[in-house]
């Protein structure tokens, strides 16, 4: 099937971790100061799988949560927010569910997340290839995944599976340094990854970190567009995007929203994106759509709670002035 018409099956197997976010409150409040806590679901594939659920899609989550009360609370939130759990695997040892502290405030924003000996590293070939990705209509995975091993490894051999069963391969860069051994390694790994998927989304750090020189970027993005991935999109932050697709390229402005966060903005881009890919929308709309995305969950506090519904977005982007011109 083409690219297209995987996601317009509109059911995603999403490859990634699921964690705990935590939240001092109220908004602008610093964790160093703080007395309560918002608890919220977390990890950007979790994020994007509760992003798309909320957009009428159906999503899966393949990955391993920690068998104890951090890996349950993921768990239960992961059917709350209606996405299937079968591919979710509990281990028992000392890894540990991934954990998020991170501020509502943009000013001096402090965001510290505990993934030493992580649980979704532990995810395996066997379960990737427990998987009928014939039932399903892409697949989705963010950089994270690529960081360790088995999980790397069990992440390539996925990508293989859904090729031969005809599914596009959808890629979140999402290099976040300390996730990996050595920014080598990551370069090496990530380059790999993106060369054999389809849509590839980052920002302008991240395909600047795959070309070498952050200079580079935009042409690494170019270059992958013309050889592999039928899209590409390179984010520019307050700059706007650039997608190429289909040989052609253009520029998109952002959404100005008052910011409470900077968390969240990638996750809800790529369900916006995908889910009004879904729908047959065109390019240009779908990219805007899902900028619209991304501004509305820095908006709002948490993550997975703060992704949009389509009425969400739908007046968002009546009542709001954007997007800016590039």
């Amino acid at each position: 099937m083409t690219v297209l018409d995987g996601i317009a099956k509109r059911n995603f197997l999403i490859i990634g971790r699921v964690g705990m976010d935590l939240s001092p409150t109220p908004v602008n409040t610093r964790t160093q100061n703080a007395t309560e806590m918002m608890v919220a679901m977390g990890g950007s594939s979790a994020n994007i799988a509760a992003g798309l659920v909320k957009f009428g899609c159906r999503a899966a989550l393949v990955t391993c949560v920690s068998d104890d009360a951090v890996g349950w609370y993921c768990e239960n939130q992961l059917d709350l927010y209606g996405v299937d759990r079968s591919h979710v695997r509990r281990v028992r040892g000392e890894e540990r569910t991934s954990l998020a502290i991170y501020e509502t405030r943009v000013d001096e924003h402090q965001s510290v997340i505990y993934r030493n000996n992580a649980a979704d590293f532990r995810m395996s070939v066997a379960d990737v290839e427990a998987v009928d990705y014939r039932q399903y209509g892409a697949l989705i995975t963010a950089g994270t995944v690529f960081a360790a091993e088995p999980s790397r490894g069990a992440t390539f051999r996925a990508f293989d599976l859904a090729r031969a069963a005809g599914l596009p391969i959808i890629f979140d860069v999402d290099y976040r340094p300390y996730s990996w051994p050595s920014p080598q390694v990551a370069q090496e790994v990530l380059s790999r990854a993106g060369a054999m998927s389809d849509v590839i989304v980052g920002n302008d750090e991240e395909f600047g970190f795959m070309a070498g020189d952050i200079s580079k970027g935009l042409e690494k993005a170019r270059g992958l567009a013309d050889e592999t991935a039928r899209i590409v999109v390179y984010k520019m932050g307050p700059e706007g995007a650039v997608t190429f697709a289909d040989g052609a390229e253009f520029r998109t402005g952002i959404f100005p929203v008052e910011a409470v966060k900077p968390t969240g903005a990638g996750d809800s881009f790529m369900a916006g994106f995908l889910a009004s890919l879904s729908e047959s929308l065109p390019m240009k709309e779908a990219v805007l759509r899902g900028s619209a995305c991304a501004s509305i969950v820095v908006s709002r506090p948490g993550c997975a709670p703060a992704m949009p519904t389509a009425s969400d977005l739908d007046a968002f982007l009546k009542l709001h002035a954007g997007p800016t011109d590039v």
